[in-house]
């Protein structure tokens, strides 16, 4: 039945990616490997076989990756986006330029396409990140004997009582990983509870990614500036549909507040750049005055009659944190679960959140009991978000206990590394790996 589903639904993927032309030609590159074929003469195999689906997992693949590329393994690094890819070949690019590493994409979670993918590159270890299980990969992995681990796992409650709706079928996939290494606690009792034996708690390899030191330096110019004419910068980060919207309005209701001698300056960086232009319009159509991050070739310069920025590029998030005081996390306003809070907290950037953080809900849990975030505390209303502007304006009107809140992001983010040894250790003690 699953698989008469995929067949069923195999034209409207590719109709999706011709749609998606419209952004970028690029959706239509290695086509053919969506469809486990025409993989060229740089076939990659005996690899390490990391699946990273997008953008978020391959940032936090990064540490374990250059740690296998460091003992001398082969990667197979397997997206499904093609940002996912953007980012993995600059991520990288010097282990794709000496041959060291490969990538591809997943093929559709088809019997023939699966097969033929793993024909031709014969992995001898499978790594999917977070929370990706596809079926017929997982079950193919299984009958072949291919050790295939969840790494990095997370289990939001509600992702539990949607697996447990297919009873015995739902719960049979996660069963068949050959292991699952959790990030937290609660995940791991999640995956228990689901009849998963090998399950063990390494942390979140979130916590080992390193910031791109000229971002950080950049983003710290950019700061600095802006607290030369007396101005903060609030950064609502990965903003989600309807988010930006409810943050323009207390932006707005904020300003008029005439709350700070220099008005405050807003960087909204919505989640997805296919977006970016629909957010300009929503900017547009608030009165604010902005300007898009693109136009500025370097470091956006301080400008008093700005209140937005559109923060309308790729892979330079740790450059909005670093120039920011507070940022808003994307993702918490409506429900969405939550976007990855760890980076603004090792960038030093404090974090506010709203009531939407299922998807990360230890790390939230964790910074807020450290002080490195807090809450919006009342109802987020779009006709009337005044619990936004009342937290926003709490926040940034008190200097003293926002660099204690800077204090405490880094404290956090520093507190919980070392994820990536722990899951080498974990697949080392299986035997699964090469010493």
């Amino acid at each position: 039945m699953y698989q008469l589903l995929w067949h069923f639904l195999l034209p409207f993927a590719f109709i999706r990616l011709a749609w998606r032309t419209r952004h970028s030609s690029q959706y239509l590159h290695h086509f053919s490997e969506r469809l486990g074929f025409s993989y060229g003469s740089s076939v990659q195999q005996n690899a390490i076989w990391v699946h990273a689906v997008s953008v978020g997992e391959t940032r936090a693949a990064q540490p374990l990756i250059e740690a296998y590329l460091e003992r001398g393994e082969k990667v197979l690094l397997t997206h499904m986006t093609l940002n996912g890819r953007l980012t993995g070949a600059t991520l990288f690019a010097e282990g794709i330029a000496s041959g060291q590493l490969r990538q591809a994409y997943l093929p559709y979670d088809l019997c023939w396409s699966v097969a033929n993918f793993m024909r031709t590159f014969k992995p001898k270890l499978g790594l999917f990140m977070e929370t990706e299980a596809w079926p017929t990969v997982v079950f193919y992995c299984a009958e072949i004997g291919l050790p295939l681990f969840l790494v990095n796992a997370r289990l939001s409650e509600r992702s539990a009582r949607r697996v447990n709706l297919f009873g015995s079928a739902g719960r049979s996939l996660f069963q068949a990983f050959a292991g699952i290494l959790a990030q937290t606690e609660l995940d791991a009792q999640r995956y228990r509870s689901l009849g998963v034996k090998q399950v063990e708690v390494v942390g979140n390899l979130k916590f080992d990614v390193p910031l791109n030191a000229t971002l950080v330096q950049d983003g710290k110019l950019w700061r600095q500036e802006l607290h030369a004419t007396g101005r903060f910068m609030v950064c609502a980060a990965s903003t989600r549909d309807g988010e930006e919207e409810l943050i323009l309005s207390a932006w707005k209701d904020l300003l008029r507040s005439n709350a700070f001698a220099s008005a405050p300056l807003l960087c909204m960086v919505p989640r997805h750049p296919e977006r970016f232009s629909e957010v300009a319009s929503h900017i547009l159509s608030s009165g604010l005055k902005f300007r898009r991050r693109s136009e500025w070739n370097k470091v956006p310069k301080v400008d008093m009659d700005l209140e937005v920025i559109l923060g309308d590029s790729m892979g330079e998030m740790a450059m909005y944190y670093s120039a920011a005081d507070l940022v808003i996390m994307g993702g918490s306003l409506l429900p969405f679960g939550g976007q990855n809070l760890i980076e603004a907290c090792a960038a030093g950037c404090p974090v506010l959140l709203g009531e939407h953080t299922y998807n990360f809900q230890q790390a939230a849990l964790d910074a807020i009991a450290m002080g490195a975030a807090k809450r919006i505390q009342g109802e987020l209303l779009l006709s009337e978000p005044i619990a936004l502007m009342e937290s926003l304006k709490l926040i940034l009107s008190n200097p003293t206990e926002l660099a204690k809140m800077a204090d405490a992001a880094k404290i956090y983010a520093t507190t919980h590394q070392g994820a990536t040894k722990k899951i080498l250790a974990a697949l080392e003690h299986q035997n699964f790996t090469l010493n």
